[in-house]
């Protein structure tokens, strides 16, 4: 029981771990920090409680009224920072903003500065920015735009009731309170969105991932299974009728035993083989993996196919090649474009990727050169007596990422499987 629980507890923080992470690239992609977001956010909270406090030190309240407002004013201040402190985009935000709470919240928050707002002062009608900006982070998206309507269209019922009509009104503060309680409103169903659309991209992401796993399973699943099957078989249909004569005809049984001995062989060769495929990835299938991966990750790319034959360590190389280069253009980017392109000639072949915007926040061109994906990678080429460059690149005044890989076509070095094992 308690290995089940401690491995239950080592999922569970993998779990976390992984939506951390997840987490953390979404709010990259995004192009609101972290610290940019919580200062947003202050800021507005500031605006909301300005006017309401400006109306509470101007008066000589005291006693029980002064409690009342002060304790109002606190609790919409812890409110809104309960509610919106957290990143849109990470998962403590999701999962809180879809409890029953939040919602609570908001409807005692809409009643409290409505009914302050009639009883006490309308200064009050300007905590409805901080309502708004709630119901637009809290609510689904259709639902949010109808209640920020709603809470844009309050201030205004509320300023003509108290006035007792039109007359009286500063209408440039009334329109101004009302624009910008519609447009923080409306602005935190954008950013709302905006990180649900990238996290379900990350998740897509994976999705793909986890399919060409699992694609790459059933077809190693399925090549030993043709692979073994009748060979199996054959085995152990001579293996019966080995034994069956090994008392018999000893001569034909010495030449069965043979037969199964050879088959072995031929067998494990074959084994061998099959798994030194599937060690090294292939060009084509990672030049078809690439344009699916960009396009998932919202990257335009621009692929050349590859004609033509090559042996299997120069074959291997470019793929290794291509699913590195990718991978970097995806994690380390914050790439619009990708293009990948080819050139043959008698003495060499050469690769090169170049993509857009290559900086993401904390990751600069020389961070991602030597990473550790990279410098396995010129080991690689460096190997097959190749060149790889990694750098930055100026085009149309624009910086470029680039990778570009060179191998002699003339060496003929291949993948070592291993000697063979005496059965």
């Amino acid at each position: 029981m308690r290995a089940q629980g401690e491995g239950s507890w080592g999922t569970k923080q993998h779990t976390r771990q992984a939506t951390d992470t997840t987490s953390d690239e979404v709010m990259r992609e995004s192009g609101i920090t972290l610290l940019l977001w919580r200062l947003y956010q202050i800021f507005w909270m500031l605006i909301c409680l300005y006017f309401p406090l400006a109306s509470l030190l101007s008066k000589p309240d005291a006693g029980l009224r002064l409690a009342v407002r002060s304790a109002a004013l606190l609790f919409f201040a812890i409110s809104y920072t309960w509610t919106m402190w957290s990143h849109p985009a990470s998962q403590v935000t999701r999962t809180r903003h879809r409890s029953h709470v939040s919602v609570l919240l908001l409807i005692v928050l809409s009643l409290q500065v409505a009914i302050f707002g009639i009883l006490d002062d309308s200064a009050w009608l300007w905590s409805f920015l901080g309502v708004s900006a709630i119901a637009g982070a809290v609510l689904p998206m259709r639902l949010a735009g109808i209640i920020v309507v709603l809470l844009t269209a309050i201030p205004f019922l509320i300023t003509i009731s108290t006035h007792g009509g039109f007359a009286g009104i500063d209408w440039w503060w009334l329109i101004a309170l009302m624009l910008l309680v519609r447009g923080l409103g409306l602005d935190m169903i954008g950013v709302s969105r905006m990180g649900s659309a990238i996290r379900e991209l990350h998740l897509t992401r994976q999705r793909l991932a986890h399919l060409k796993v699992e694609e790459e399973r059933l077809r190693l699943a399925r090549d030993l299974h043709d692979l073994l099957g009748q060979t199996l078989s054959v085995i152990t249909l001579k293996s019966e009728l080995a034994r069956n004569l090994i008392t018999e005809d000893p001569a034909r049984c010495a030449r069965e035993l043979a037969e199964i001995e050879q088959v072995g062989r031929t067998t494990l060769r074959e084994v061998r083989k099959t798994v030194a495929d599937y060690r090294q990835p292939r060009l084509a299938s990672e030049l078809d993996g690439a344009r699916q991966l960009l396009e998932a990750a919202g990257i335009e790319s621009s692929i050349e196919a590859f004609a033509g034959e090559l042996p299997q360590s120069l074959d291997s190389a470019l793929a290794w090649t291509v699913r590195e280069g990718v991978t970097n253009v995806i994690r380390h980017s914050r790439a619009r474009h990708c293009w990948l392109r080819f050139e043959r000639n008698q003495e060499y072949i050469g690769m090169e990727m170049l993509n857009d915007r290559p900086e993401t926040e904390g990751a600069d061109v020389q961070t991602i050169s030597q990473g550790s994906g990279l410098i396995g990678l010129q080991e690689r080429v460096g190997a097959l007596g190749g060149s790889m460059e990694v750098g930055s690149l100026l085009l149309a005044g624009e910086p470029h990422f680039r990778l570009r890989v060179e191998l002699s076509t003339q060496s003929q070095l291949e993948v070592a499987t291993g000697p063979e094992e005496q059965p």
